[in-house]
């Protein structure tokens, strides 16, 4: 409840460091060199890159828990694009059926409660087609650290190893954290 008063606070207030309004060539560089086919982008806020998705052929779910940021996509979203935009909550994805080609998560998981990510991987694993690709961007915490703001890798290894196969990482920093875009693919 509190968290999802400060990200409605946050996009009422327009203080959305996250929501740069420019999608990542880490998506675009996969866009340019796939299919398309059914895309869910978690967390999407004000829709960036479902539509960017979208604009590439691809019929696009976003789910986000904001409902100040969903109301935005839908407004910024250009006629006959293929965006299905829900509010919703990520940890339940109970209006999510799938199957998906493509999942993006650019910051959703890491910000989830420990209590919520074993779920969501799970939930991950059953939206996902087989051979399916997952885009993954997350802030990074140390292995073993005590009471990690982050995830770590070790911990993201843990909890998607068993539905997905890790095809790459690549490392990085964001604001001073150490950060890395995942990329899984969902096993047959």
């Amino acid at each position: 409840m509190i968290r999802r008063l400060f990200f409605e606070l946050r996009y009422l207030l327009g203080k959305t460091p996250w929501d740069t309004g420019i999608s990542p060539p880490e998506l675009m560089r996969f866009l340019n060199t796939h299919p398309a086919g059914h895309a869910l982008d978690i967390g999407c806020g004000t829709g960036t890159n479902a539509i960017a998705m979208a604009e590439h052929g691809w019929q696009v779910t976003g789910i986000d828990f904001s409902a100040q940021a969903v109301a935005r996509a839908r407004r910024k979203a250009h006629k006959g694009l293929r965006v299905n935009f829900i509010h919703g909550d990520v940890s339940a994805f109970a209006d999510l059926s799938g199957p998906y080609d493509l999942c993006l998560d650019i910051g959703c998981y890491h910000s989830l409660p420990l209590s919520i990510q074993a779920a969501y991987a799970e939930h991950m694993g059953r939206l996902m087609r087989p051979g399916g690709t997952c885009l993954m961007y997350s802030f990074l915490g140390a292995a073993g650290e005590d009471n990690a703001s982050w995830p770590s890798e070790e911990s993201l290894r843990q909890l998607f190893g068993a539905p997905f196969e890790f095809v790459s990482v690549e490392y990085g920093s964001d604001r001073r954290r150490t950060s890395a875009w995942f990329t899984m693919r969902r096993k047959a």
